[in-house]
């Protein structure tokens, strides 16, 4: 290193740094050791090292960022200046601290729960003393401090050794020097804090790629686990709530051995196959297909004349929505059944929301494949899909030969081409999920595209008169159509068209001005914001029918496994729309939709033609209103009543069954 003229400060910060790496692998090793994997579990842990190797380094490449910034002040150096030095072995002596009792937590918390610490350990500060007894009762806290200190003496001492033998070293970097090592050093520390070559960084959710729990466990570190729950701290469910609630709601969603003290919600469904042989699935996950916006809810523009054709000729349901605003949140409640109700973040962003259960996986014989034209480390999507659809075949960006046209990826014809190209070389029954974007800002139209899809330009009067900000929106919603159109004629001509159920949903709507296309309260009430478009496609299996009662988009994978005819348990708020014991029960409008809106934090319920709504903790009055015309609805103390039990009910019930829809290993 003296050859190469690096600063000693560099070479200081760079040893210490590696020190506390092999260390934190270490401790990685006795993880393992003490808690091994579950009987019967095939576990790969090479990859579950690397990858932990990667966030520790994050959480290393932090710590002597702070050093190196602290020696780039002449005043604070380290190794030149006698505060430096102080006030490098306090931030040193604070950060073993932190180290060592994160880590002796972490191994207790793992003895205890079998997972690593998170933030939700904060909460037991409410009832500070009765935790602390818990602990005194239930470990050798004694001992525990005395290794403690002991190793923060060491961890000290080795640091001390460290610093000495570098001071030891002679001065031989020039003013060159220092500006070149100095500008590499911090590249390299923002790399590695990065963690990874992308456009997004290195997540908790990679971790659970891996294939199993315990591999994304051995994966993680403390501080990664703790800080990436942080925000999620108190999100609970009221257990009292969810027992008071339980009655109407296991009733209403019909569970078959109801109990309230086991909160089970489960019902196990048998398939009636309808089909000669298992019809293949391709749910299309729309970006903001707004209902208003499209040529089904009559929409003077008639942007998606091609999509309403297929609406003609499959089973539409006009009045579905989803339960809440936004694209992960949209995604969650396609994959679960549970609405997302995360009110701090979305629930693909909380660690201990991870494990889920999603119908896909009761097709049993099925390949599963998810297309997206970008990156499902977005929103930590991939936790959710790569850890809990078992042998899913997962195909982003970089597993495409189209181009990136923006920052969501290639564009969705594309998608729509290369996944079909996929799905028509399967051999066995398939269940596909094709996720777009391009009806997003900043609203690509790629340039291959131009001459086969016309841009059409609108005075900007007539565009917002009808539901646009712009021309730029209205001809990306044109251009969504578009895709589809290239998509279903692609696909006709593959020999699986015939047999397969194509699925198509909107992630969320847009909140706008519906005009006249929609009675009023659909733009007071913002429930443009949630409704969407909600068809199945298949000519070859399916008689066309139009129907108006509530639908969801947590219904979806319970109305597909009904009509591919398979044996299923559900355990969240989705049923299956074309049950034909639910059909009366639909028909008479008692069928619920719930609604949150994060942004204002309301929460509400369609049911019986009416929408009922609240501010949460009192921040905005009880509202009804009628989404079939534009009567003025009194709400009377009966509807409050009911609505307020029914909206009150789903709220905690979806919280509950965040944390409680764990898939069966």
């Amino acid at each position: 290193m003296n050859n190469l003229k690096i600063p000693r400060y560099i070479r200081w910060i760079t040893l210490t740094g590696l020190i506390f790496l092999l260390l934190m692998t270490i401790l990685r090793v006795v993880l393992v050791m003490f808690f091994k994997s579950p009987a019967g579990s095939d576990t790969h842990l090479f990859d579950a090292f690397v990858l932990g190797l990667r966030y520790d380094l994050r959480i290393v490449c932090i710590v002597c960022l702070l050093f190196f910034l602290l020696g780039t002040m002449h005043p604070l150096h380290p190794l030149d200046k006698k505060w430096g030095k102080r006030i490098s072995f306090w931030i040193w002596t604070v950060a073993i601290v932190v180290f060592a009792f994160f880590y002796v937590i972490d191994f207790a918390n793992y003895a205890y729960l079998n997972q690593h610490l998170t933030a939700s350990i904060l909460n037991y500060l409410d009832d500070a003393q009765i935790s602390l007894s818990m602990v005194w009762q239930t470990y050798h806290v004694g001992w525990i401090l005395v290794m403690l200190l002991l190793s923060i003496a060491g961890l000290l001492a080795l640091i001390r050794s460290t610093y000495n033998t570098t001071l030891s070293k002679q001065k031989n970097a020039t003013k060159k020097s220092k500006i070149t090592w100095g500008i590499i050093f911090f590249v390299l520390l923002v790399f590695g804090i990065w963690g990874k070559v992308g456009q997004f960084p290195l997540r908790w959710s990679d971790a659970f790629g891996l294939g199993s729990d315990y591999e994304a466990s051995v994966s993680l570190n403390p501080f990664q686990s703790f800080f990436s729950t942080l925000q999620f701290k108190s999100s609970k469910y009221d257990a009292a709530k969810v027992k008071s609630a339980y009655r109407w709601v296991s009733s209403y969603l019909g569970v078959n051995t109801p109990d309230s003290n086991s909160l089970n919600f489960q019902r196990s469904i048998t398939g009636n196959s309808k089909f000669a042989k298992p019809p293949n699935v391709v749910l299309v996950i729309c970006e903001s297909f707004s209902g208003y916006k499209s040529s089904m809810y009559g929409n003077p523009l008639n942007t998606t004349p091609f999509f309403k054709s297929l609406c003609d000729k499959g089973i539409f349901f006009d009045k579905c929505f989803t339960p809440t605003y936004g694209t992960a949140r949209g995604v969650w409640a396609a994959i679960t059944g549970t609405p997302d109700v995360e009110l701090a973040n979305t629930s693909s962003r909380n660690p201990a929301y991870v494990d889920q259960h999603t119908i896909i996986n009761n097709f049993t014989g099925y390949e599963k494949l998810y297309f997206i034209g970008g990156s499902t480390s977005w929103a930590n999507i991939r936790g959710l899909l790569t850890n809990n659809i078992l042998g899913l075949h997962l195909y982003e960006q970089e597993d495409f030969d189209a181009p990136k046209i923006d920052v969501w990826g290639i564009s969705d014809k594309n998608l729509f081409l290369e996944a079909n190209k996929t799905i028509a070389k399967q051999q066995k029954p398939f269940f596909a999920v094709i996720q777009t974007a391009d009806n997003h800002r900043p609203y690509s139209i790629p340039a291959e595209d131009r001459s086969a899809f016309k841009k059409i330009d609108i005075p900007l009067d007539s565009a917002k008169k009808y539901g646009f900000e712009s021309s730029d929106e209205y001809n990306a919603f044109r251009y969504t159509d578009f895709c589809y159109q290239q998509f279903v004629q692609a696909a006709a001509r593959q020999p699986y068209f015939n047999n397969t159920i194509f699925v198509f949903i909107g992630d969320h709507g847009i909140r706008g001005d519906a005009g006249n296309m929609l009675p009023r309260a659909w733009t007071d009430q913002g429930l443009t914001a949630e409704h969407v478009p909600l068809l199945f496609y298949a000519p070859s299996l399916l008689k066309p029918q139009k129907l108006s009662y509530p639908a969801s988009q947590v219904d979806v994978l319970p109305t597909i496994a009904g009509l591919c005819g398979i044996n299923y348990y559900n355990t969240t708020l989705g049923q299956d729309l074309l049950d034909s014991s639910l059909i009366t029960k639909y028909n008479s409008k008692s069928k619920c939709d719930f609604i949150i809106d994060v942004g204002l934090n309301r929460i509400g319920t369609i049911q019986n033609d009416l929408y009922y709504s609240y501010g949460l903790k009192n921040s905005s009055p009880e509202q009804i209103c009628s989404i079939e015309n534009n009567t003025k609805i009194v709400l009377t103390d009966s509807l409050k009543t009911h609505y307020r039990n029914i909206t009150d009910a789903f709220f905690e019930t979806a919280k509950y069954m965040l944390a409680n829809n764990k898939k069966k290993n």
